[in-house]
């Protein structure tokens, strides 16, 4: 009986000691996450050979299941290879998908130079995966010509300045033409900018004519007609915020609805149809900014409603009066 149960305590360490010794070789406080493989893979490099410091682009091609999503992990250290950036393109098929990432780098290595191996997060249902995708060969070239060695030559680089002989003023000639075209024209733009401007200000309409005529313009577009209920309560709100504003000397476009109500009671103006106008300003609100709807009566009951606004509020301006003592005018 003890010769049994000391075979099966030599079981359970054998099984034991390999999962502690995983447990140690990772560093603490690591992530660990599980590999995953995706149905295919394609790569292509473009160019195939490129200068050593030029940029190239590494296709990767992922097809997995379609409730996978995977990210590359932007690399930190790349030894002979420069990460520049990638785009990611992602396609949903019908039994999978596919993501296509374009990832460009540059190589400071000659000869057939293999791209580190990539690293991909992998989101999935059953949690957080890994995919390592191994690296390619890429050719990298110098940037020497061929026969550099025999020839001598340098590194392609900015050629030093070089001195350029004029054979004629021909040319100092012409840019001095052109300079004083140039600022003949100038001269010319500035005097005509400048000059004396003799404005005719024509003084505006009457309060009440303007305001008539902007109603008699929207009544004449006939919006409502066209499906455009929205845009003729807010032009109809506009004339009449406008007309109550420079009517009672205060700022009724910028106020709100409450605002409006609030400054026209303290003004106390007299004929003003309070009720109506509530019941105008409520409405307006409902179909500008709750897309309420209004029926072909309700808008051209609005409409109405401004031309018995001005009628009922506007007050001509009174001319100044003689003074009692001054003297009668003379009869021809």
């Amino acid at each position: 009986m003890s010769r049994w149960m000391a075979l099966l305590a030599m079981v359970v360490c054998v099984g034991v000691l390999p999962s502690r010794a995983h447990a140690q070789a990772q560093p603490p406080g690591a992530p660990t996450h599980e590999v995953t493989q995706p149905l295919d893979v394609s790569v292509r490099v473009e160019p195939q050979q490129v200068r050593i410091g030029d940029p190239f682009t590494y296709h990767v091609v992922l097809t997995h299941p379609k409730d996978h999503r995977y990210e590359l992990a932007v690399p930190k250290e790349m030894g002979d290879f420069e990460f520049l950036d990638q785009t990611r393109q992602p396609h949903e098929g019908t039994d999978s998908s596919t993501t296509t990432f374009a990832i460009r780098m540059s190589a400071f290595a000659l000869g057939s130079v293999a791209v580190p191996a990539l690293e991909f997060d992998v989101e999935t249902p059953e949690g957080p995966r890994r995919y390592s995708l191994p690296g390619r060969t890429i050719d990298v070239a110098s940037t020497l010509p061929a026969d550099a060695d025999g020839q001598g030559a340098d590194l392609f680089d900015i050629q030093p300045p070089q001195e350029l002989p004029i054979r004629s003023w021909r040319l100092v000639l012409t840019l001095l033409g052109l300079l004083a075209t140039a600022v003949l024209a100038w001269l010319l733009i500035r005097w005509w900018k400048n000059r004396p401007k003799h404005v005719v200000v024509v003084p505006p309409l009457p309060l009440d004519v303007r305001t008539r005529k902007a109603l008699d313009t929207l009544k004449t577009e006939d919006l409502p007609a066209r499906g455009l209920v929205k845009d003729h309560y807010f032009r109809l709100s506009e004339i009449i915020r406008g007309y109550l504003g420079e009517r009672y000397g205060f700022e009724a476009l910028e106020c709100t609805s409450s605002e409006l109500m609030a400054s026209l009671r303290r003004l106390s103006p007299l004929g003003l149809p309070e009720d109506k106008l509530m019941r105008f300003v409520s409405e307006s609100d409902m179909v500008k900014y709750a897309r309420a709807d209004a029926s072909p009566e309700s808008c051209r009951d609005a409409l109405l409603f401004g031309y018995e606004l001005v009628e009922k509020t506007f007050v001509p301006p009174q001319p100044p009066q003689a003074p009692a003592n001054a003297a009668a005018p003379r009869v021809q």
